[in-house]
Parts: C-alpha cells; structure tokens; sequence
C-alpha cells in the first residue's frame, strides 16, 4: 500500500541503523573477501556501506541533488576504499546493499523501490567513475615517472634513487640492458610495445623525446621451457625484440645500443644508440634495424668518443699486441684497394700467405677485411689508432721479406 513521500522519509530513517547492520552481516555470509579483511579495512568497507543508505535517503528526499553519489558514498573513505577492494568487489558491495535494502521496503511503496533500483544504477556509474579517475591519475603519474627515468638514463645524471624509482614502475628486468631508439611514430601505442616485449620476455622503459622514440630493454626471467623441463628456454636476442618492434617505431632508421650489464649502466648503450641514429643516414645501405656498432665509422667522424675508443680498443690495439706482422698486413692490404696480388708484392710475400694473415686477423679482432663495409671499420680503426699514437710510434712496421 503506498504511503506519502514524508512517511516513506520518517519510516527510511528509522530503520537505516538496522539496514545497515543487516548490510554487514550479508557481506560476512555471502562475501568471502570480507571476512579475510583486516578489522580497519573492514570497517572503512562498512562504513563505505552506512553512507550509502544515508545517501539514498537525501536522494530520494531531494533527486535533483547531483552531486551526491560522489561526495557522499565514496568521499566517506575513498582512500580506504581504493586500497582495500577492486572495482568488482565494489560492485559486489554495492549488490549486496541493494538486495539488501530491496527485501526490507518489499511490498511497502512500489515507487521507493523503483527508486532503489535507479539509485543503485547511479551508485554502480559512480564507482566505476571513482576507480577510472584513480587510474587515469595513477597512469600519469606512471607516465612521468617513465619520462623522468628514461630522461636520466639517456643523460646518464642519475643517483641511488634510481632503482627504486624503476622498482615503482613494475620494471622485472634483470641483468643485461640494452636501449632501442628510432622515431617517433604519428599515433605510438606504448602498451602494444609492452605487450610485445613481454611475449619475449622483456621488460622495456617506453620515453618520447621530441622526434625520438626511445625505449630501454631488459631481460626479465626466463621463459619456461616449452617441453615443461626445468630448464629455462633460451632467451631471446635484443635484435629478435627490436625486429618485432620495429612497426611501432615512425619512418627512418632504428638502431640498437650494445648490451650493459644492468640497468643502472643503460647510459652507454644510449649515447651509442643515439649517436648512431645522429649518423646513420651516412650509410646508404645501412638496415632497419641495426647495431650501433655496426656504425662505428660514421658515429667516430661525427667525433663520437665512445666510438673512437671502440675501434682503437677492439681492433688497432688487438693487433698491435699480437703481431706488428699482421697490423702491417692489414694496412697495406687495405691501402691497396684490398688487392692480395699488390699487397703481396708490396710485401715481398706469396698472395697465400697474405690470405693467410687476413684469416688470423678475422680470428683475432671479429672482422673480415675482405667485405667492403668491414673494411671501412677496420681502415677507421687503424687511422684512428695512429693517430693516437706517440710521435714515431706509427711508421710502417719493416716485415721479413
């Protein structure tokens, strides 16, 4: 029997401390996650629940009343209520209240339980609104905090702070880094980058900066072994990661940094990717993508240090320490158009034994002075080695005829 809006009013507000207590006892029969909350969160969950019905109550008395669902339900407790349930659980909370609520004005008034129904619809409209907000800001917050790390990666000024700060952003990486750079695609779709390089088992730092996309790799565990054996699959090569990246980065060219020993030292493997994206345009049939290291030449010319100290280090000081026989040997094949007929008379030697001495030096340093590209490397090494040598150091070395 329908009674008058006032004696609905009187009756509801009577009866909201029984409501309530009847609420909590539901949640303890029928939701498991409630009885196994800590007493604070369960109480910030109940009286999440007691403001909700007082809620109702100013709503149904006055439904033009906008802004109560918001301020009134979830700005009771709302960093209580964030911490201790997810949206589902919120949305089960907000079952239980209604069905709750919805057996007691049973055969009452028609109309208020109408207006229990249109109220638990805008209850469950707000929760999802409270939660996105939460997100949204949490995602900002996670994309500065990713833009400030990569940022001190790339500039390699960063302190102790660090690792907790990659910490923060569910980095699981562990043991070798390397960084990726290319350009900056029209639309970038970061999580498709994360969700690639997880199905390979990387972690990755996604930075934008300016017209450079940048995004920091590193190993995280192992993947499991297809066959179930202890064993941990053989982990993917950075070079795999950056071929299946490859479509998310914009037009031009990406280039690879050498891999670092953790992430705290990604700073060198940045400067060459960096450098080496500066020069690569200086090789005309340089590929998509490519090891830093392969631009060696070029990133040393631009006056890259790190390059320069490279070359010296891994081919003109490797041979000199060797043998002055083939450092000679090298040098003159290479100022010979990479002839063995001319650089064997040159040196008064059979071509067979200059064919010789080139294999020991593909041995020794990892490049074949026979390919026009490797060349180029290794003629830059060596002019960058003289170079840095003492006055009288660098004459041609006299070989036994």
């Amino acid at each position: 029997m329908a009674q008058s809006k006032e004696a609905t009013l009187t009756w509801l507000r009577k009866i909201s401390g029984e409501l309530s207590t009847a609420i909590l006892k539901r949640l303890e029969e029928t939701v498991p996650w409630y009885g196994e909350m800590p007493p604070g969160r369960r109480s910030a969950v109940g009286l999440v629940a007691q403001s909700g019905i007082s809620s109702f109550i100013k709503w149904y008395e006055d439904p033009t009343a906008t802004p109560w669902v918001a301020s009134d339900i979830f700005g009771a407790a709302p960093r209580e209520l964030l911490r201790s349930i997810s949206l589902q659980q919120t949305l089960q909370l907000v079952r239980v209240v209604v069905s709750v609520v919805e057996e007691r004005v049973k055969g009452r008034d028609e109309h208020l339980r109408d207006a229990v129904l249109r109220y638990s619809r805008d209850v469950a409209f707000a929760a999802a609104d409270v939660y996105a907000r939460a997100a949204e800001a949490r995602g900002l917050w996670d994309a500065r905090l990713e833009a400030l790390v990569v940022d001190s990666i790339l500039t390699g000024e960063h302190d102790d702070k660090l690792p907790s700060r990659i910490a923060a952003l569910g980095w699981h990486g562990h043991g070798e880094t390397a960084v990726l750079v290319g350009s900056t695609p029209r639309m970038l779709d970061a999580d498709h980058v994360r969700r690639v390089a997880r199905r390979l088992a990387f972690d990755v730092l996604v930075g934008v900066q300016g017209h450079r996309l940048v995004v920091v790799i590193g190993r995280a565990d192992a993947p499991a072994s297809a066959d179930g054996n202890d064993e941990p699959a053989p982990a993917a090569a950075f070079m795999e990661l950056a071929e299946q990246l490859d479509p998310d980065f914009g037009p031009g060219h990406l280039v690879l940094g050498h891999a670092v020993p953790s992430i705290v030292e990604a700073a060198t493997s940045a400067h060459a990717a960096l450098a080496g994206f500066a020069v690569a345009r200086a090789w005309r049939q340089c590929p998509r993508p490519v090891h830093a290291d392969d631009l060696l030449p070029e990133r040393a010319l631009a006056g890259d240090a790190l390059a320069r100290a490279a070359l010296v280090g891994r081919v003109f000081q490797p041979l000199k320490a060797h043998s002055t026989e083939l450092l000679g040997t090298l040098r003159a094949y290479l100022d010979n158009g990479r002839s063995l007929e001319a650089t064997a008379r040159e040196l008064f030697v059979h071509p067979n034994t200059v064919r010789y001495r080139l294999k020991r030096i593909s041995e020794i340093i990892g490049w074949d002075a026979t390919g026009p590209r490797e060349a180029l490397i290794l003629q830059s090494a060596l002019i960058i080695g003289a170079i840095g040598e003492p006055d009288g150091s660098s004459k041609r070395p006299r070989l036994p005829r």
